[in-house]
This record gives structure tokens, sequence and C-alpha cells, in this order.
């Protein structure tokens, strides 16, 4: 203790020049005054600005505002840079959603009926335009990145996204959107319908190889909702009795047998057309064949063709009833429970007898967004899987979909399919009943479809108003132009139809009753007449596919009681080998009055079902409406003359008759048109009637040849031109260049100008645009329209291949009218990105003021019909 204390004295007592004490005391005075002396500074400094402000000021130099410095990024330079290349010039000019794909370092428009849906190897600039309340332009801009995007596909997708907001002009931010953690911003953008796609396009940096398409075979059967039945993909699985529907790939063929139904292979073809617009991008191609014409590449991909294509399918045919299970989490272990669908609650709309439930199909409400289900189908297993279903379970239902197989029996051909919610496969959805594939847009509906709703209250309403939910069908407009049908199978269908024609009477409206029409009048239609036709048909006893066959059996079987067990060919034998039914057709001319109607209905057709009781089918038609299998019967010499039968008022003056085929050789008409010279075209026939100025029933008739005309119309122009007229008139036939002054050009009034061209019939279509379903719907008129299809209450759309045409009927509303300028819109942008050689320009038209490029696609355009008194 006392050697401590020593040691502490002795240090305090000798005292240090370096204190450390002073020594601090030394250095804050320093700093305090150095800080006093900066203080000082800074302060004068401000001073001396603010006075020299002020003197700037009061001489008028310069204002204080004028000295605020500007934002750093305004400051910047950017480049000019040319966007041309990567967008439209219109591009965010109109309210709307506009996404790009990102494909080789470039974005590429995306058609509208695949918005929502992405790849997930891919990026994509989706851009939102909107009008703010003072009628400006405002802009989202977003980049969605896959989860299997490469690095070049994301940089691409950032980048181009802030090329956009330059191009624009925007002020707004480009999002970034990852795949699976959208923002609800974004999902609203599609109305939270999105959706993923397994796969991408090329990359810039990486080649992606192509995608290897299983080849299928696929036997269509069915008559309401065709179904199809997967079948080994060979040359023996064909049956002359089916139509079949070959996948590769990139190439769909519709193979249709020698006693195969025409609505079947339609049938096929729209179900192939689903394909290629939901799975394929639109970039397969898809081939009608009628058998014993089929191409070297149909046998190829069927491994040969064989010697020759038998009946082989049964008769009783019944395809395996398909079995939905759902795939779930037990204690411990996976279930694979069998849902019950028959008892389905959509089934239970109308009482169902016990033994017509297996006939009963799938319903899409069975399938929950948080499951996974496995539906079998014997030579097709479906894995499909929920949106918001467990990863465990996903990863466990293919596993047992392919257990599955393997346990059971199956065909070689048989697979597994995957199907995420929403991208499903069309093969998958045709296993349902009434899959709705409607493109749903967020659009108004008719105003008397909200008031409807308006007495109805509590639960009933809200049920209402969900079902009468905004939607709109767009669907048509992406769909491809109904292709011609070949002449070799339209004179097979008519060669079909007339073997079963066992004859045919006609009666014509004289004043008020029907007379019997001359057989040699049979084809000679008049605008101001009405037309009865009597068909007697055979009806041949033939195999019925479908469950109504079924049930028929069971209902006989049933009748017949438990009696002793009689074979197939006891059946047959009581079968009656043959039958007949008849069909009245009656035809209204376009100026025709609607009497004829009344006085064909308390007349003939009484007459007619009491002699025909139980057998009697009714079609009522209008000119250039008429039904196919009516047509048929004329062969092709349909002829319309203006006026009525019996007035032969003008039949001293000049006429002229146009002869047009439309889409199809059955769709052959020759109906008188204004004898004028500019109505001549050189891709057309005509037959130019000039009589002689005497008393005699003479004169001369010419066949006049377009110079592109079809060489077989032209026949059958000429066999027309005989037909119609007898030996007391001359006949010549002439090519266009070579008409005699004299009779020919006197006749037809002078020479004029008329159209070189018919290109407008490779591309005519016409869509009705209307809202009286209760929401927006387009659809296509098929390509025999004529000019009484345009409805004077709705939007009329007509694309000729140059122009689309949006025609204002007298009675449309308001509300049509803008929506049909945007569906106009988006149709043009989609044959923008489709036939790009050939971009649309949009026109206006109203009735009554239909330019010659409008009229010229309609056979025989005249004066408006006013309504039939």
């Amino acid at each position: 203790m006392c050697w401590k204390s020593s040691i502490c004295i002795r240090l305090s007592s000798g005292a240090s020049p370096r204190d450390p004490l002073a020594r601090k005391m030394r250095l804050r005075r320093k700093k305090d005054s150095s800080q006093d002396d900066q203080a000082k500074q800074v302060l004068k400094g401000m001073s001396d600005v603010a006075q020299e402000k002020k003197n700037m000021e009061e001489n008028g130099d310069l204002k204080y505002g004028d000295l605020k410095v500007r934002r750093w990024d305004k400051s910047l330079e950017k480049p000019q840079l040319d966007y041309s290349e990567f967008f439209l010039e219109d591009v965010g000019q109109i309210p709307g959603v506009t996404v790009y794909q990102i494909e080789n370092f470039v974005p590429l428009q995306v058609d509208e009926a695949f918005h929502g849906k992405f790849y997930e190897a891919d990026c994509y600039i989706v851009l939102k335009t909107i009008l703010d309340d003072n009628g400006a332009l405002n802009w989202q801009i977003y980049y969605w990145i896959g989860q299997e995007a490469t690095l070049d596909k994301k940089a691409g997708s950032a980048i181009h996204a802030v090329n956009l907001r330059n191009f624009l002009g925007a002020e707004c931010r480009t999002i970034r959107e990852e795949m699976g953690d959208e923002s609800e911003e974004f999902s609203a953008v599609f109305n939270n319908e999105i959706s993923y796609i397994e796969g991408g396009t090329a990359s810039g940096f990486y080649t992606v190889e192509d995608t290897h398409y299983t080849t299928r075979l696929y036997r269509v059967y069915g008559k309401k909702n065709i179904k199809l039945e997967s079948v080994p993909a060979k040359g023996s699985s064909l049956d002359p009795r089916f139509v079949f529907l070959l996948d590769t790939g990139l190439e769909i063929f519709i193979w249709r047998g020698a006693n195969a139904t025409l609505g079947g292979t339609t049938k096929a073809r729209l179900f192939a057309e689903k394909i290629n617009k939901n799975e394929r991008k639109g970039k397969a191609e898809i081939v009608t064949l009628m058998q014993n014409q089929e191409p070297p590449g149909f046998w190829e991909a069927l491994g040969g063709q064989p010697e020759e294509i038998k009946k082989h399918v049964p008769d009783d045919f019944s395809p395996i009833r398909p079995k939905l299970y759902k795939v779930g989490l037990g204690l411990g272990y996976l279930e694979l429970p069998q849902i019950n669908y028959k008892l389905s609650v959509e089934h239970k709309d109308h009482k169902i007898k016990l033994d017509t439930l297996p006939e009963l199909r799938l319903v899409q409400s069975l399938l929950d967004t948080k499951g996974v289900y496995i539906l079998d189908c014997w030579s097709d297993v479906f894995i499909w899987i929920g949106r918001k279903s467990p990863r465990l379970v996903r990863a466990a239902a293919l596993k047992l979909g392919q257990e599955l197989c393997s346990m059971l029996h199956r065909p070689k051909h048989a697979c597994v399919t995957r199907n995420l919610e929403g991208a499903e496969c069309q093969v998958f959805k045709s296993k349902f009943k009434n899959w709705d594939d409607v493109l749903k847009v967020d659009y108004t509906r008719a105003a008397e479809t909200v008031q409807q709703n308006d007495n109805l209250q509590g639960k009933v309403k809200k049920d209402a108003e969900q079902k009468d939910q905004m939607k709109a069908d767009l669907t048509a407009l992406f769909l491809p132009r109904q292709p011609a049908m070949p002449l070799t199978e339209a004179e097979q269908l008519m060669e079909e139809w007339n073997e079963d024609l066992d004859g045919m009477e006609g009666f014509v409206l004289e004043g008020k009753k029907f007379t019997r029409l001359p057989e040699e009048e049979f084809g000679h239609f008049y605008t101001q007449d009405c037309y009865v036709f009597l068909c007697r048909y055979w009806v041949p006893v033939e195999y019925e596919d479908e469950d109504e066959e079924k049930e028929k059996k069971g209902g006989e079987a049933g009748r017949g009681g438990g009696g002793g067990g009689k074979g197939d060919e006891d059946e047959e034998d009581k079968q009656p080998e043959e039958d007949f039914q008849c069909v009245v057709y009656f035809w209204q001319g376009r100026q025709a009055s609607n009497m004829g109607w009344l006085t064909f209905t308390f007349s003939l057709q009484k007459k007619f079902e009491s002699l025909f009781p139980g057998k009697l089918k009714v079609v009522r038609m209008t000119q250039q409406q008429e039904n196919l299998k009516f047509l048929s019967h004329f062969k092709r010499k349909f002829i319309i003359h203006k006026g009525k039968r019996k007035q032969n008022t003008d039949s001293v003056q000049p006429s002229l008759y146009h002869i047009r085929t439309n889409g199809s050789a059955l769709c052959t008409r020759t109906i008188q048109i204004g004898t004028d010279s500019s109505n001549l075209n050189s891709e057309f026939c005509f037959i130019l009637k000039v009589p002689f100025e005497s008393t005699d029933n003479q004169g001369i008739v010419y066949t006049w040849v377009g110079r592109a005309a079809d060489p077989d119309e032209a026949k059958l122009a000429e066999d027309i031109m005989n037909s119609m007229f007898d030996d007391t008139y001359s006949k010549q036939v002439i090519n266009e260049g070579e008409e005699p002054e004299n009779f020919f050009w006197v006749g037809i009034g002078s020479q004029k100008e008329y159209d070189e061209d018919a290109e407008y019939m490779k591309y005519a279509r016409l869509f009705r645009c209307s809202n009286e379903k209760g929401y927006f719907s387009v659809s296509e008129k098929c390509s025999d329209f004529c000019q009484d299809d345009l409805a004077d209450d709705d939007i009329m759309l007509l694309d000729n291949g140059k122009e689309v045409y949006m025609w204002v009927g007298t009675q449309t509303s308001q509300v049509e009218i803008k929506l049909s300028l945007k569906a106009c819109q988006v149709y043009i942008q989609h044959m923008r990105a489709k036939d790009s050689e050939y971009p649309r320009k949009l026109r206006l038209v109203r009735k009554g003021n239909e330019p010659h490029c409008f009229t010229r696609c309609f056979h025989a355009w005249g004066p408006f019909k006013t309504p039939p008194s």
C-alpha cells in the first residue's frame, strides 16, 4: 500500500512541460477560434451573394427564379434514336392494351387473342393506354419476366420498355413483373386471368430446338358436339364412314372418308382451327382431304398407304367412359378418389332417368383451381393442374398418371399429357360439355339487358348479375377466312343430294292462289314472285351413331320385353329398307310481298300436312339466302329475273345477267343486273339479251367471257344461255375485246370503263357486330353473303383486302358504334400482323352512301328493299 502511494506522489510532483490537460485546453481554444473564423467567412459569402442578387434584380438583369438548377435527368442529352423499327406510329394512341414479346432482341406485337397467356421461357412488354378525365393519354408500361427466360430476353424487355417510354414521351416509370409474383395492378390489366404456357421462342444468344410434336390420329364422331377418339397413327385405322384428324404439329390434316358426312368435316376443321389458334400460335397449316386424294406427306405421317381402306369400326362402337380422379394428400400417403360426375349439380336442370345417367358428360365446374386431377380416357391420360394447387401434389400427379398407364392394359399409342389451368389443350377441352371458349373482354352490355334485372331482388338478383357479367366474343375476328369449297367436293354433294331426291313439284303464286309451275320453268325465279317446291326424298336406313341410337336400341329392347335373344341379323330384317321425307321450300323474291307466305301457310301448307302427316318439313327462304340442298337441285342453273313472271313489259328492252359463284359451286347464281357496261368485269361471264324491235319474240343473245374468267365458268355460261333461250334467238359466245359494235355495245348502251379484276373475291369477308345477346359479339357471315345480310339495326364490317369498311345501319345504337370501332381497329391490327403485305385502311360507310369498292363485293347490288307490307 505504501509503495503505490509513493510512486503516485513522485509522478505528480515532477510537472512535465507536456501536460495533457493543458494541451487539450489549447486545442479547444484553437478549434473554437477557427470555427468562428469559418462561420464569419460563410456569413460574409451569403450576404455578398444576397447583395449581388438584390443588385441584379434592381437592375432587371435576372430574377431569382431563373437561378434554379434543372434536375439532373433533365439536363441529360438523350440520343435521337429511330424507334420505327420496333414500334408502329400509332402505338399508344388508342385506349387499350398492347403486348409485345421479345424474340431475337426485338419486341414483336402479340395478337389480342393471346393477351394474358405468357410463355415461361419468354419476356413481354405490356402497354396499357388510358384516357384521363381531361381527355389526355396516359400510359402504364410493364415488362414481364418468365421464370425460364434467358438473360438476353430479360435485358431486352427492360431496354425496350424504356425505349417505348421514350418513344411515347411518357412520364411514367417502367415496372418489372416476375412470373408467379405479379402485382394486383398488372393482373387487373388482364382481368385477373393470367395463364402460363410451357416453352418459348428463339433467343438471341441461345438457339431453341424446334418443338417436337407427337403425331396423333383421332377419329371424329358425334353430331351436336364432336368428340375425338385417339387411334393408332396408321393407315389401317382409317374408316370410310368417318372423318379423321391427323395432327403432325405444324400440319393438321382433316381426312373425310368416302361415306362420311360434310357436317363432321366442317366441325373437325373448326376444331383444328382452335388447336392452331390456342396451341400453335397460328403457325400450323390446315389441310382438308377427300378419300383417294391424299398427298404423299399424309401417308408418310401414317407410315405408308394401306392396300385398301376398309370398314372396321363396329356398328355398336361405344367409347370407354372417361374417369376423373382427384389427387389429394392423406395422412402420410397420396389419395386418388374417383369423382362421380354423373350426379353433378349442373345435370340436375331436369329430372333424369337412371338408365340415361351414363350418357352425361363432364362439366368444367368440377375442376377446382386449388386441385390437381387425372382424367383417364384409356388411350389418353390427362393431368390437369390448378393454378393455386400445392407444389407437392403437382409433382406427384405426373408420376401417378404414368403409374395409372402401366398398371392397366393400354394401347401402344396411349400417352400422358400435362395441362395447366388456362392453357388446356383442345382435345382435353373436348371431353367436357360446353367448355366455355369465349374471348372475354371488358365491354358494356346492351342497355335493354341491364334494365331487365331491375325488378329482381335478393339472391336471384345477385345470381343474375353474376351470370350477366360484362364480356365480349371477338373470336370471329381472329379466325382465318373460310376457304372455298373445292369443285369436286361441291359436285359430290350435288350428286348425293340429287340421288336422294325422288321427285319435285313446283308452284308459283298467281294473284291470290298458287298454281302449278311448268317443269321447263324450274330454275327461273322472278324478284316479285313467290315460289313453293315440294321435294320428296328417299331416306335410306343407315347406321346412326351417338347416344340417340343407343337410347333407341335400349328403348326397343325395353318395349320388346325379355323374349329370346335375337341376333343382329333378325334386327336388321325388321328394319324397313327405305323411308321418305317431304321438304317444302318456300322462296320469296326481294321485291315480293309477305302476303305470299301468309297465303302459303293457310292453303298449300295445310294440304301438304294432311297428305304427309309427320313427314313434312317447311323451309322458308329469301332471294340469295337459299338453302344449299335446294340450290343443288338446279345444278348451278339458278336464274333470277327482274319483275314478275307473266309481265313482259320489258321484253323489248335489252337485259344483262351476271354469273357468279360465291365460295362454292353450289352457290352459283345468274342474276339480272342493270344493263350498263360499267357493270362488266374481266374475271366474270355475263349474258346479254338484245331483242329485235318487232312483235316476234326474237333477238340475239351473247355470252360475254372476260379475259381472266375461269374456263369452267365460261362453259357453264354457254350452257345457261342455251337453257334460258330457245331457238328463236340467235346465240353467240364472244370473248372480251371481240365485241361487235352494232348489237353488243349498242344493246348494252355504250362502251364505258369497267373493272378488270376481282381480287376482292379472294379476301371478301363480312362480319356482324351486335349486342343483342346481352354482350357485344362479332360473328362472320358465310362467304355466300348478299346485300340483304346488311342488318339495319347493327354494324357490319366488310374486308375487301385493301379496306375495312364499317357499315352503319340507320337503327344502330351509339354503344354499338363505339364498340364496333374498337373491334374494327383490333381486326386491322390483327391483319397487319397476319398479312403485312396488304395493310388495311379503315373506311366509314353509312347506309345508302356505299362506294363502288364496297358494292362490288355483293352479287347484283341494287336499291335497298323496303320492309314488305
